[in-house]
């Protein structure tokens, strides 16, 4: 894990350039663009406080969100994904997921899609996030805190996405017993809970769902997502995948060299 935001490679550019419209003319340099869209990603600096070595923070914001809206953001991550994964001799879609939620504190001034989860005592959103074996995000859908994980969670599986056609196995905790776990039977999609051995005490990491929890963690490093900032839910998920193809960037990275 890189712990300080760095600027695109040669080779970082040569990837991401593939996604977005560079035979056009622009007036503006949308590798600065994108540079620092990552850089907010990364430090969390308010949008009228961008460092000035980037483009107006007007034109960011609007690539941001029109990139966001249309689903490149998205695209961009899932394609890196599967770059990642053919990479580690894997294959390029998971059949393996694993899901879990995060609650967050949501900014002040903020009303939309805001609740309070009781048990964590937070005010804002809860993210879901699916994950493969790796720890890369696949999917992510952020909601109001007090909604509960099961029903919430079958956002994960109602998208039309060709990836989630090689999903055979989901693991979660027990909160996503019931509506999730149905809507997984319907789908084919075998859902289950790790068992923890009854004569073990204290904790235990459980098999395979401590690779959310990591990829949760890794969030710290990104101090935009620490909490939720954002206005619509679209920038709001957005941001997660910008977070997570900032890693696999890395990660691609040091393979390189």
């Amino acid at each position: 894990m890189t712990t300080h935001y760095e600027r695109l490679t040669d080779d970082q550019w040569e990837i991401i350039k593939e996604f977005l419209p560079i035979k056009r003319k622009w007036k503006l340099d949308l590798r600065d663009i994108f540079d620092a869209i990552l850089w907010i990603t990364r430090t969390g600096a308010q949008r009228r406080n961008l460092d000035s070595r980037f483009p107006p923070w007007t034109a960011v914001y609007y690539y941001f969100y029109r990139w966001t809206r249309l689903g490149l953001i998205e695209t961009i991550n899932l394609e890196l994904n599967k770059t990642e994964r053919v990479d580690m001799k894997k294959s390029a879609y998971p059949s393996l997921g694993i899901i879990d939620s995060q609650s967050v504190k949501l900014a002040p001034m903020i009303y939309e899609y805001r609740g309070i989860d009781g048990h964590k005592k937070i005010n804002g959103r809860k993210r879901q996030l699916l994950t493969d074996t790796v720890g890369r995000i696949w999917y992510a859908y952020s909601h109001p805190a007090n909604q509960h994980d099961s029903p919430a969670g079958v956002a994960v599986l109602d998208i039309d996405d060709e990836w989630l056609d090689y999903l055979k196995k989901i693991i979660g905790d027990k909160a996503y017993r019931g509506t999730f776990a149905d809507a997984c039977a319907q789908l084919g999609i075998i859902f289950e809970v790790p068992q923890r051995p009854k004569t073990t005490k204290g904790f235990v990491v459980e098999a395979k769902r401590w690779v959310v929890e990591r990829t949760i963690a890794w969030f710290n490093f990104f101090r935009r997502i620490q909490i939720d900032y954002e206005h619509t839910i679209e920038s709001s998920v957005g941001f997660m995948y910008l977070a997570n193809l900032s890693m696999v960037l890395a990660k691609l990275k040091r393979s390189t060299e």
